[in-house]
């Protein structure tokens, strides 16, 4: 093996660096796949339909009287429509990703894929609940709620969810403690 090829080898050894290699592949892996229409179609679709679903029946509850069609959301007073990127999937992805490459033992990833579904999935329901209630009391701040303040939200949520989970499941591998 040639002094690159050593130097590889090295660099490879670092815990910091497999992770970050593994979490870009995996999440490299996990946005292609998605993105497939076939995927997307059979899969993202009918997830954000159920996003839709979910959302409509709270906002319901709440007595905002909406009605859903496919992945759009409307009320006497306003009308939205979930679409990939706003169903929480991507955020998501990037947490799994994170979890996945990151060292720990099986049931800690587990326990963190679940976890971090489920956490994830309550944020944007949130999320979807107070974007529509913004978008029928607040019409002219819905904008920047969503592209600002949501997207921010979400994205450091599935970030922070992660490093809690690091710091109460990752294992240092042995020989780096």
């Amino acid at each position: 093996m040639g002094d690159a090829g050593m130097k590889l080898v090295v660099l490879w050894r670092r815990p910091e660096v497999r992770f970050l290699v593994l979490f870009l592949v995996i999440l490299a892996v996990a946005f292609t796949t998605v993105a497939l229409r076939p995927v997307n179609d059979a899969v993202v679709v009918p997830y954000t339909r159920w996003v839709a679903a979910v959302s409509a029946r709270v906002l319901n509850v709440l007595g905002q009287n909406v009605s859903r069609h496919g992945c759009s959301l409307s009320s006497p007073r306003f009308s939205v429509t979930i679409y990939n990127g706003c169903n929480g999937l991507i955020a998501t992805l990037i947490l799994l990703s994170g979890v996945l490459a990151f060292p720990a033992r099986w049931s800690g990833k587990v326990i963190g894929v679940v976890g971090g579904v489920l956490v994830m999935e309550v944020i944007n329901l949130i999320r979807i609940v107070s974007l529509f209630y913004i978008g029928v009391y607040f019409p002219k701040l819905f904008n920047q709620a969503h592209i600002f303040v949501w997207q921010s939200i979400v994205i450091l949520s599935s970030v922070v969810l992660w490093i809690v989970w690091a710091r109460t499941f990752g294992t240092v591998p042995p020989g780096d403690a």
